[in-house]
């Protein structure tokens, strides 16, 4: 590469960096106990992946989202999912005019298809596996079919949110689906006592629509992303070593047993039915890059991927289902015992 034009990137790089830590300055404003999330927001942002979110009712996902989709703009669009929603609910707009006949019209997830950033669909699970099927295109291909028509969509990244109080009426992710998703990114309640009685009593947090106001101006141009996202990834370098590293990690979520990994009470020998696949791990290579990148290297360390690991490959796993029960714990452990047991170099 000629000196000008590494210098130009190092340039393009470093004003990037800027402005993600721009974006989570502006967006822990908003949400505030939420650092860790927004951290791995911004990682699958400039990786430019499809999120899960997992947390309670009411600790604040729908407000990071807002206030991620103000600081990047682009449009946002979101959709609850119902036990009766169909795929054509999310395409079409069906409606009684003014002169009493019914019209059929691109609903506004199509309409806004060519400036939408961020669409969230919220309780996932509780719609049936044939909108399952017609999201999954959409985040696999960018693309659906309506009113025989392509609708394009060059800048969206999928946002959903599973239900995972209630179990009656819902749907379970196929394995398919789960896989597409880059991260599963877990917002929980804050720990902190002060940031806990600052959300129950400071009035600032009653309205969202004027705290997200806050944000007037987005902090980036979204369309920038598509561009940005593979330079970063092509400007972290990695080491022999360290792609060994991943290799084994990779060997030890698919049989555990053989990587010596223990668990108490758990017959770890028939634990897991599939773990993590190959894109699985690239995906987790990739949020480890934008991990890297966003801390100022240009190289790759075991830390970048110990990081981002749990999050990127845990929803991946699938467990026996005499286990699958009790799995957010299992899971957990086991990627924490694989994080223990194969050695860093």
């Amino acid at each position: 590469m000629p000196m000008n034009d590494a210098v130009s990137v190092d340039s393009l790089l470093a004003g990037w960096r800027t402005v993600a830590l721009q974006l989570e300055t502006s967006v822990g404003g908003i949400v505030i106990g939420q650092s860790r999330a927004i951290r791995l927001m911004t990682i699958a942002i400039f990786a430019r992946g499809h999120v899960l979110l997992a947390g309670d009712v009411g600790v604040g996902k729908t407000t990071l989202l807002r206030a991620v989709a103000r600081a990047i703009g682009g449009a946002f669009e979101r959709v609850e999912g119902t036990v009766d929603m169909m795929p054509g609910d999310l395409l079409y707009h069906t409606y009684l005019a003014d002169d009493g006949r019914p019209r059929v019209e691109p609903s506004a997830v199509l309409a806004r298809a060519g400036e939408l950033s961020i669409f969230f669909f919220n309780e996932i699970n509780r719609a049936r596996p044939q909108v399952h099927s017609l999201l999954l295109r959409l985040m696999a291909e960018g693309n659906v079919t309506a009113f025989n028509r392509l609708y394009e969509f060059p800048y969206v990244q999928v946002f959903a949110d599973r239900n995972r109080v209630e179990k009656e009426e819902t749907f379970e992710l196929p394995a398919a689906a789960r896989d597409r998703f880059f991260m599963e990114i877990p917002v929980e309640a804050p720990k902190d006592a002060e940031v806990r009685r600052r959300l129950i009593f400071d009035p600032r947090f009653y309205d969202v629509d004027a705290l997200l106001s806050s944000i007037d101006t987005p902090v980036l141009d979204y369309r920038m992303l598509v561009g940005a996202a593979p330079i970063i990834q092509k400007s972290i370098h990695t080491s022999k070593a360290l792609e060994d590293y991943v290799v084994r990690l990779w060997a030890a979520t698919v049989r555990p047993d053989r990587a010596g990994i223990r668990l108490e009470s758990i017959d770890v020998d028939r634990l897991v039915q599939g773990g993590a696949s190959p894109r699985g791990f690239a995906f987790l290579v990739r949020a480890a890059r934008v991990r890297a990148w966003l801390e100022g290297r240009d190289m790759l360390v075991p830390e970048d991927v110990r990081d981002v690991f749990a999050e990127t490959v845990a929803h991946r796993i699938f467990l026996d289902p005499v286990y699958e029960l009790r799995r957010e714990e299992i899971v957990r452990d086991l990627c924490g015992a694989v994080l223990a047991t194969v050695p860093a170099p």
